[in-house]
């Protein structure tokens, strides 16, 4: 994996001030004698909202970030935005691929992710900053082990337990002294206003109860009215204070001066920016881009473009890179206040509606872009908006699914709460090819389950059905089985009923899939026939094709490998045709099984090189390191035992990499017996334990019973035969559950051993 040095701190804020305090204790963190050198050093930053935190660990991360030649990595955790705060698991995808690892082959459990990413930091020195974090169990599983590591973290909760338990500094981040304050205001108004007299600033510092982010909000308005004299400014600002009090009696003096400031500047605005600025209050998301803005607004990019400078200008928005825009938490609330104070609500819908249609088409050309074969086909009930973003090739999807991906979690959950249901279904299974291939698990679950409550409000039973099978599916991959089979069989009682023979064959597709994955094989064939059938009475030969392929492993499994030759070579000739270089690969895979069961190891070794040719081609490392596995048996089989342990070393090594525990443990488990064969029986027995231990903690009874026997094996020339019999005592306790004729020809030849007393 190529070493990627991220450099993502957010520009350093203009007109800072003062803060020695803070920046002095901070220093300490990178003493050479602290007395905890071999802990990562973590900083914990705290205080009110618009307080400056933020600004603060900005400014200092820029100032140290020479110290971390390795890269420093930013993210917004989203504590208190309008979007739900960012999971832990979803920061740790970003992060990893942000340090190059590809989207597919992030691990979909929380405790790898957090294994990769310790990992990928233990000899580097990075900085990382946490921004507005939600609390302290949001921020653990995202903190390195590396002592040439430093976090840094913001947050409006004081975090005890970091500093508790990792003996984290805390800085609380206080309101500026009126000099401070004072610095602040000159520093942002001297190009347009040198002769304010310092008695004013400060009148103006204390109606901004000394809180930067009102501070520079007050300042950008008394630069815009240069002419106006700042006693009547001050006047102004006053008065608006006054009015609010009178509303507001309990609130603390610092939300109230900001909110009166607020005020303030949003009544200067332009008539066009000001209603722009509470129109974004609608948007599902803190931060946008201008093509969404668009078509919220329903104006041109340009038009949009002009408001959003002039609310940049006001400090109302901040500028991000890539045309990105973003509020300030307590702005966006404030935002959402004045659309429904003054939009109608026939407005507030029209404008909704048109920004949730926009994010839906895009969703819909992305996946189109991302994964052609197995996207969801939109109808045209929710008409597209002329805004839609068209997309040139993956790279420039895929750049857009990971830029927009929390808004599009917090666009379905929008959808369904304000009502359009409709959108909130049809948005969560678009998206589901999206989050199929780049294991993006946690969004998926979260959207598919919003998506089957709408589909149902909705009344549109296909769209439940639709919205069922996604849950299904997103359970599935979660290893959450009995989830996944309520779901499916709730989509195909559905889809019977509606008379949907398409949706009915997915379904039953997908049941087979849960009965292969059970090991209940005769079920699992039964069910891709009948599907494999209804598929081919509707001319779609690719499902056709896929689902031949599906028989064939659940023939592979049962033993019976002459007929899945058969039936994988006719799917073969229409993958080919078809163009669809994965289903041709994988049925080379299953060719190279069925040939190496049936006796043909040489036939097996064609089908599986020009397999991996694919893989290489398409530079695929999930497909190679699952492909390598079989080809390693090859040589097995064709008594090359050196050549299979260096196939299932390197297939070990790709799965470690990819996070895939399960086909890790299955690579370890092979390279043991090419040890066997080769006569190394400790590094036999060895492997064998680590693919024991690691198929216990996965609930894999199948493949933990052929492993526990497998190293019976092993320990047999050692002389531990207690070990082995242990072993085998276990596999054949486990291969009982079973009862397909593999499994039953397993169990008779581990009680032989066991009879007669190996």
């Amino acid at each position: 994996m190529p070493t990627v040095v991220p450099r993502q701190l957010r520009g350093d804020v203009r007109h800072f001030v003062n803060r020695g305090r803070e920046l002095s204790r901070l220093g300490t963190l990178l003493a050479e004698d602290r007395q905890d050198a071999q802990a990562v050093p973590v900083a914990v930053i705290t205080g009110t909202a618009g307080v400056g935190k933020t600004s603060l660990a900005l400014h200092w991360a820029h100032a140290v970030r020479s110290r971390f030649p390795d890269g420093q990595l930013y993210a917004n955790l989203r504590g208190h935005s309008a979007a739900s705060p960012a999971s832990p698991e979803a920061v740790l995808s970003g992060f990893l691929q942000d340090l190059g690892v590809p989207s597919a082959h992030v691990p979909a459990e929380p405790e790898r992710r957090e294994t990769m990413f310790r990992s990928l930091l233990a000899d580097r020195r990075m900085l990382v900053v946490l921004d507005n974090a939600a609390d302290s169990a949001q921020v653990r599983p995202l903190l390195p082990a590396a002592p040439g590591c430093l976090v840094v973290v913001t947050s409006r909760d004081d975090l005890s337990g970091l500093v508790s338990r990792l003996g984290a500094l805390r800085l609380e981040v206080t309101t500026l002294q009126t000099a401070d304050a004072v610095a602040l205001l000159r520093a942002a108004t001297a190009d347009y206003r040198a002769r304010d007299r310092r008695a004013d600033l400060a009148e103006l510092a204390r109606l901004c109860a000394g809180l930067p982010l009102a501070l520079r909000i007050a300042a950008e308005r008394a630069a815009t009215w240069a002419t106006m004299p700042m006693g009547e400014l001050i006047d102004d600002l006053r008065e608006e204070s006054a009015r609010w009090n009178l509303l507001t009696v309990d609130a603390e003096e610092g939300a109230d001066a900001m909110r009166s400031v607020f005020e303030w500047s949003y009544q200067a605005l332009p008539a066009p920016a000001a209603r722009l600025f509470r129109l974004l209050g609608l948007h599902p998301g803190n931060e946008f881009g201008l093509p969404a803005v668009a078509s919220l607004t329903g104006s041109t990019p340009p038009q949009a473009r002009a408001l959003l400078d002039t609310l940049v200008r006001a400090h109302l928005l901040e500028r991000r890179p890539a045309g990105r825009y973003e509020f300030h938490d307590l702005l966006r609330d404030f935002a959402a206040e004045l659309v429904r104070r003054e939009e109608s609500e026939a407005e507030r819908t029209k404008a909704l509606g048109r920004c949730l249609a926009w994010y839906l088409h895009t969703a819909d050309a992305a996946q189109s872009t991302l994964a052609p074969f197995d996207r969801y086909r939109l109808d045209d009930r929710i008409p597209a908006p002329a805004a839609t973003l068209a997309f040139d090739g993956h790279d420039a999807a895929f750049r857009w699914y990971r830029t927009e991906s929390a808004n599009l979690v917090t666009a379905v959950r929008t959808a369904a709460d304000t009502g359009f249901p409709a959108i909130a279904w049809r948005l969560a299974v678009v998206l589901r090819a999206v989050y199929m291939h780049h294991n993006a698990f946690d969004d998926w679950v979260a959207t598919a389950r919003i998506a089957v409550d709408a589909a149902g409000r909705a009344r549109e039973p296909a769209g439940r059905a639709e919205a069922l099978e996604n849950l299904g599916k997103a359970a599935f991959q979660a290893l959450r089985l009995d989830e996944a089979e309520e779901s499916h069989r709730a989509a195909l009682a559905i889809r019977r009923h509606i008379g949907d023979r398409r949706g009915t064959a997915r379904s039953i597709n997908a049941l087979g899939l849960l009965g292969l994955r059970r090991r209940r094989l005769d079920e699992a064939a039964s069910h891709f026939a009948e599907s494999a059938e209804i598929f081919r009475e509707l001319g779609d030969s690719r499902w056709t094709a896929l689902m031949r392929c599906n028989l064939a492993e659940a023939l592979c499994e049962l033993g019976r490998h002459e007929e899945a030759v058969e039936i994988v070579e006719r799917a073969l000739t229409d993958f080919r045709r078809l163009g669809d270089h994965f289903g041709e690969g994988n049925a080379l895979w299953l060719l190279s099984w069925a040939r190496r069961q049936a006796g043909d190891p040489d036939a097996a070794d064609r089908a599986i090189s020009n397999a991996l040719a694919i893989a290489g081609r398409e530079d695929n490392q999930v497909w190679r390191g699952h492909w390598l596995a079989e080809a390693a048996k090859v040589k097995q089989a064709q008594g090359d035992p050196a050549e299979a342990l260096r196939l299932f070393q390197e297939s070990a090594a790709v799965q470690r990499r990819l996070g895939d525990a399960a086909r890790e443990a299955a690579a370890l488990d092979g390279a043991g017996e090419a040890y066997q064969a080769l006569g190394r029986h400790d590094e036999a027995a060895e492997l064998h334990s680590r693919a024991v231990a690691a198929l216990r903690a996965l609930d894999a009874p199948w493949r933990l019973a052929g492993a526990l026997e497998h190293l019976a094996a092993a320990f047999g020339p050692l002389g531990r035969a207690e070990a082995a019999r242990a072993a085998r005592t276990e596999a054949l306790r486990l291969l009982g559950t079973f009862d397909d004729p593999q499994a039953v020809e397993s169990a008779r030849r581990v009680a032989r051993h066991l009879d007669d007393g190996a």
